[in-house]
């Protein structure tokens, strides 16, 4: 059977309130009543006891101390008489006295000195009393007692009337009660059914939903937690739309790139098979078909070597490497590109340095970012410097370039991103994957790469590599 979560939380709190307000209801009840009587008691025993002293001290006659607390006791409703030794009734007041056998218990403890006093008793007197009997002792020796009573009809009406007082309050208090818990659940309930509905929105695909929080209680720490699982779920999905968008892109570039080499490549051999090209043309043919092949196998081999890279596929072999070393024979191999842009290499590096890196792969990552930096420095400067601290080795390639504005530093370790301007003149990195591949060797080398980078001024790459 279901039951609306409102119902519940309406259901437990009417419970505990109902369960808490009867049982207060009866402890006070009980306590009233206790107190009451107990304070009866009290009155009684004071009142005899200032009897008795009365007797004693014999200030006035017996006669007339019996007569003056008789007409105060009268007020009080209550009723006393005295007996001696032997439990025979030697005073009491006019139309009042009380007819008591004592048991056996009650008579050895009054000649004992004790008292006895007694709440409620309705079998010895012709109504209902609250009694007590305190022993008479002169010169340590028992010569009697006196009793005194009250009816406790007047304590049953007082009783009565607080407890009516006690119930009405527990209905008003309940009545509230009622009132409070329906606000709560129903406060609760609103609370739970937006998130509700905002999972269902996520669920539908609206990842814009918020819902309100606070610091209060455990609803208020859930929608903060639902907010961030919805940013994340948002932030996940654009990652999605753009690596779907990027994936759209590459298999454009991907038909694009492999279209024109391998059309050239088809159309040359075409020719030689038809003897369509003369003699003095087949050698630069054959030159052309084997530079697109070449084209063709680092394009496939580029996408091999992330895949590989990416799933951890890749065995660094850490050597000491020379930096100058290196930096000479990257500058020997790409100088004829930078040429062609007009530009010119530089290099700054004791003859003493040297990293501990892979050297195949350290090659790759450098000659990756030389090749970047050339491709968007035209007529300028690319400088390859590297320096040692204690602990690391730190390598700066940085060009004159075109430089890049903080949205695009953001983009450019994405697979498959490349700039408007890369897409136009490809020297490397046809798919746009080599700064990725960058990042994963320097990431397998426990060292980092950032990038510095201003509009029209030029790009520095850092490169953070520790020793050892």
């Amino acid at each position: 059977m279901k039951i609306k979560y409102f119902y519940q939380q309406f259901g437990s709190h009417m419970s505990v309130i109902i369960i808490a307000v009867i049982v207060l209801s009866l402890l006070f009840s009980h306590f009233l009543e206790k107190f009451i009587y107990e304070n009866k008691i009290e009155e009684l025993t004071s009142y005899g006891e200032n009897v008795l002293t009365e007797l004693e001290t014999g200030n006035q006659t017996n006669q007339q101390t019996l007569q003056s607390y008789s007409k105060v006791l009268t007020d009080r409703d209550i009723y006393f008489s005295l007996f001696d030794e032997k439990s025979r009734i030697i005073y009491a007041m006019e139309d009042r006295s009380p007819n008591l056998t004592l048991d056996d218990k009650e008579w050895i403890k009054i000649t004992e000195g004790e008292a006895v006093a007694v709440k409620r008793d309705f079998t010895r007197f012709s109504e209902g009393v609250s009694y007590v009997l305190l022993p008479y002792i002169h010169n340590g020796h028992f010569i009697g007692g006196i009793l005194l009573a009250a009816p406790i009809k007047g304590i049953d009406k007082v009783i009565s009337t607080m407890n009516q007082y006690i119930f009405l309050t527990a209905m008003i208090t309940l009545v509230v009660a009622l009132l409070i818990s329906w606000v709560l659940a129903k406060i609760y309930v609103t609370r739970i059914n937006r998130i509700k509905n905002a999972t269902s929105q996520v669920a539908a695909g609206d990842y814009h939903i918020r819902i309100p929080t606070s610091h209060f209680d455990e609803i208020g720490e859930l929608s903060k937690d639902f907010n961030e699982m919805v940013e994340k779920l948002q932030l996940s999905m654009e990652q999605i739309e753009q690596l779907e968008t990027r994936r759209r892109q590459f298999m454009a570039d991907v038909s694009h790139e492999l279209r024109t080499p391998l059309t050239t490549i088809h159309g040359i051999i075409e020719g030689l098979e038809n003897d369509m090209i003369p003699e003095s043309e087949k050698i630069k043919g054959l030159e052309l078909a084997s530079k697109e092949t070449k084209r063709l196998i680092r394009l496939v081999n580029e996408n091999l070597d992330y895949e590989k890279i990416r799933s951890n596929q890749v065995t660094l072999t850490k050597t000491s490497i020379n930096m100058l070393d290196m930096f000479e024979s990257i500058r020997d191999q790409l100088e004829p590109l930078a040429r062609e842009k007009k530009n010119t290499i530089q290099i700054d590096a004791l003859n003493t340095l040297v990293v501990y890196a892979d050297y195949d792969r350290l090659m790759q990552i450098l000659i990756n970012i030389v090749k970047n930096s050339i491709q968007f420095t035209e007529a300028g400067t690319i400088k390859l410097s590297a320096n040692d601290t204690k602990d690391a080795t730190i390598i700066k390639i940085t060009d004159t370039g075109s430089g890049m504005d903080a949205k695009e530093i953001k983009k450019i370790w994405q697979r498959f991103y490349k700039s408007g301007t890369s897409r136009s003149n490809n020297f490397y990195g046809e798919f746009g994957l080599g700064l990725s591949i960058v990042k994963q060797l320097v990431t397998l080398h426990d060292g980092t790469i950032d990038v510095m980078s201003e509009v029209n001024k030029g790009t520095t790459f850092t490169i953070t590599l520790p020793n050892g």
